[in-house]
């Protein structure tokens, strides 16, 4: 996109993209409750119930004894009925035709693709191009696949006290977060240029994440350890949560460990700070980065060490009311160009996904939704199998339709890749025509200008844009 750096890809040689989980049980989407919706929305609705069937036909395996033969026999009928059903795929099919089917693959051969900050340059205006177009292709594959894939899970040890060993059905905006958080770590850890190897032993590091976020209390970043740090904010086993509280849930998770580990390696090794509006969200109108804020977030991170830390910045966002405000389109679109992004926490509407790159007017994403069996990784274990945390599976969705309730992410190394945030993020308000999804500001009362570097004074809280369909987070 014009006025923004690109990073490119124009090798010409094929990389091989690892294989996919074989793992492929699928079950409905979850429905999350964003702040704009009803909380019975239809699809909310529909999604509980299949979730609830597919709960009944998991733990009732066996039907009880009857006194009655004939009520027994009918009994076992039915369940072996459903079972038919729900194996032949048409509980399947009904719930795509509710919640919308799933699309695979590359929409076109002839758009260029932006994929976290990394642009895939895609040109097939001659047939001597073809090959050439395929060449990148495969490595947008192979980068897509690298991507830590987090999905349901099934048989970890129960949450508190809530008896629940799996989250399918709730957890898709938990795991979708913990898959943005995940690249910011392989960002920290390697740069955006790492790639997946399935060459064995793995890379220490790399297997240092991915325990992270196991199934289990003792992993830092689990949905266990999550929900706990997100009670305040409505999190709860076999509840369903919005990007908003995702975010301040992880805000408080992170706070706590560096609270733990006063004298240990801390598991997070950068700040993180939410970005939200006037009077801390409290007010409509487009969320503010303000530069005082985040630089406090680094100097408490570091205890006063440094005047600077690596840091995650989310920003949440509610760009309409039933859809996204085609207004906003552009932009959103924009944010995948920057080398600090993240992607977005969001997907369809009532289920969330981890949307990482963009095409013309597609979102591909990674799915959540695909139950798995629990794999608690040792951060020893060089020799895992990581398979279950990847795919090649390319998915996407207009991003018209998209859910407006969002969160989206960017990870600063340092100071100078935060200065060039802030100039990208600037122009990109300055070019939004009044609807900017966010602003820049050095502190609460003077605005950034990123054509000059420097600063002014606010009139007013709400001028520059008309808070088109912003609503309260």
């Amino acid at each position: 996109m014009k006025g923004f750096p690109e990073k490119v890809v124009t090798s010409n040689f094929c990389l091989k993209a690892p294989t996919e989980s074989s793992t492929t049980a699928v079950t409905p989407d979850c429905s999350e409750q964003s702040p704009s919706e009803r909380k019975l929305s239809r699809v909310s609705l529909w999604s509980s119930f299949f979730s609830s069937a597919f709960s009944v036909f998991e733990s009732h395996r066996e039907s009880s004894t009857c006194e009655k033969k004939g009520v027994h026999h009918r009994s076992n009928g039915w369940t072996s009925a459903v079972k038919k059903v729900v194996a032949g795929g048409s509980m399947r099919r009904l719930h795509e035709r509710v919640l919308g089917s799933t699309k695979i693959g590359i929409p076109t051969q002839t758009s260029d693709i932006w994929l976290l900050g990394t642009c895939y340059k895609i040109s097939a205006d001659c047939p001597a191009e073809a090959e050439a177009t395929s060449n990148i292709l495969a490595e947008f594959t192979h980068d897509f696949s690298s991507r830590i894939l987090v999905t349901y899970r099934k048989g970890f040890d129960a949450i508190g006290d809530s008896k629940l060993t799996s989250d399918v059905g709730w957890g898709c905006m938990v795991r979708s977060s913990q898959m943005l958080i995940a690249q910011a770590l392989l960002c920290h850890q390697f740069g955006r240029s790492w790639r997946r190897s399935s060459v064995k032993p793995q890379d220490q590091d790399y297997i240092t994440i991915l325990h992270l976020f196991g199934d289990s209390e003792a992993s830092p970043f689990s949905i266990h350890n999550l929900l706990l740090a997100g009670k305040a904010y409505g999190l709860a086993a076999g509840s369903w949560v919005g990007p908003y509280a995702m975010c301040r849930s992880w805000e408080t998770l992170v706070r706590s460990k560096r609270e733990e580990t006063v004298h240990e390696l801390h598991p997070f090794p950068m700040a993180l700070y939410v970005v939200s509006g006037d009077e801390n969200g409290e007010r409509g109108g487009a969320p503010v980065v303000c530069i005082e804020d985040v630089h406090r977030s680094c100097l408490e991170f570091s205890k006063g060490q440094v005047d600077w830390t690596p840091i995650i910045l989310l920003v949440p966002l509610v760009l309409g009311l039933d859809k996204v405000n085609p207004r906003y389109i552009p932009t959103l679109q924009a944010t995948f160009t920057f080398p600090q992004s993240l992607g977005i926490l969001g997907g369809k509407p009532g289920a969330s996904t981890y949307i990482v790159g963009v095409q013309d007017d597609n979102a591909f994403y990674l799915d959540p939704h695909e139950v798995q069996q629990v794999v608690n990784i040792s951060k020893d274990d060089l020799e895992a199998d990581s398979s279950s945390y990847h795919s090649n599976v390319i998915r996407h969705i207009p991003l018209e339709s998209i859910d407006p309730s969002l969160a989206i992410g960017f990870y600063c190394r340092d100071k100078d890749d935060f200065d060039e945030f802030c100039s990208l993020a600037s122009k990109l308000a300055e070019e939004s025509n009044g609807a900017p999804l966010f602003t820049v500001a050095v502190s609460h009362k003077k605005t950034f200008v990123s054509s000059s570097d420097a600063y002014q004074e606010e009139d007013g809280a709400d001028e520059g844009h008309d808070g088109d369909e912003w609503q309260l987070l």
